[in-house]
């Protein structure tokens, strides 16, 4: 069995472990995650999504009251969404699966639908933030809504008009708790104002945190045995292998998150980061630029496990995992 949004192929002995038929069928489907344990979180939706489904909803209900619709998100799946809409307006509640901490959670998306001669337009109201600055791809004033989310509104607000049999709509999307909201993401740090983001690279949410790197230490030092990561692809796999544990995103903080672990602490990631935190020598004398091309070398594995060993027997209560991009285990215990 494969995850349909990552193609990780699920080892057999997690699919054993999964006891329940819909819990294996949700895994399957996309729509969960199995871990190594059996158990099956939940994805949820992302912002993007939330507003796709509130403007397709919005426009359908220019013809009749509107209670579900169907998106296909960036990733290529379709999901059922409940809405309520009618008379063209509509509101979405953005559901995020069994995602610990997502601040957006519950938020509720609005959309008012117009007919209109002149095709589909999408306009971003209330409670959605804009860009204060120029930014790489953005004009000051811009609202901030990413490219696969604008994408994902668009074409579900075509279908809807041929389905509604008009020739198109002008849509405004809100979020009136979006300002208040706005302050607990990382929006004003990246100079966004007034409100949250339209976000969706996937159209769904992935079950486990991915923006907790300013706290690195002070989790760490409270977690029992955590699991370090340094980016979002460890962080996915870490999360699956070890479900029962903390997973901590660290970033190239890896030397600050190992020093605060207060008893036995597993270092999981690409190679990148961690081989050059292990031996920061590592490309010496190889003609290699990047750990990446020294991973294409035949002398790669056998080096990775001399310097893996060496570290592990100078820090014994740390175990270092180190994985590909498709979370196959290249070096050390899983």
């Amino acid at each position: 069995m494969r995850d349909p949004v990552t193609d990780f192929p699920y080892p057999e002995e997690w699919v054993r472990s999964c006891r329940s038929d819909a819990d294996r069928a949700l895994a399957a489907s996309g729509l969960g995650v199995l871990t190594s344990s059996g158990k099956v979180l939940r994805r949820g939706c992302t912002t993007g999504t939330t507003a796709a489904a509130a403007a397709k909803a919005a426009i359908l209900s220019l013809r009749s009251p509107v209670s579900s619709v169907e998106i296909r998100v960036p990733c290529g799946l379709i999901v059922t969404v409940t809405v309520q809409a009618k008379e063209g307006s509509a509101i979405c509640t953005k559901d995020a699966g069994d995602h610990p901490r997502d601040v957006t959670a519950g938020v509720e998306i609005h959309a008012r639908a117009i007919r209109s001669a002149g095709g589909i337009r999408i306009d971003a109201g209330e409670g959605i933030g804009r860009f204060a600055r120029e930014v790489p791809g953005h004009r000051k004033g811009d609202a901030a809504i990413s490219d696969p989310a604008m994408g994902c509104i668009l074409n579900e607000a075509k279908k809807a008009a041929l389905m509604a049999g008009i020739p198109g709509a002008a849509v405004t999307l809100s979020v009136p708790e979006g300002k208040a909201l706005a302050v607990r993401t990382l929006n004003p740090r990246v100079g966004i104002e007034g409100g949250i983001s339209i976000l969706g690279t996937t159209g769904l949410v992935e079950p486990w945190d991915d923006h907790l790197a300013e706290s690195v230490r002070d989790r760490v030092v409270v977690a029992d045995r955590p699991v370090v990561t340094t980016g979002r692809i460890g962080l996915r796999y870490a999360r699956m292998l070890y479900p029962d544990r903390d997973v901590i995103l660290a970033g190239g903080r890896i030397g600050e998150a190992l020093d605060a672990a207060r008893g036995e602490v597993t270092l999981f990631g690409l190679p990148g980061l961690i081989l050059r935190f292990l031996d920061p020598s590592i490309l010496e004398g190889t003609g290699c630029a990047t750990v990446a091309e020294l991973e294409e070398r035949p002398e790669f594995p056998p080096l990775m496990r001399r310097v893996v060993n060496r570290y592990q027997a100078s820090h014994p209560n740390v175990t270092v995992v180190i994985v590909d991009r498709q979370g196959r285990v290249l070096g050390g215990p899983p």
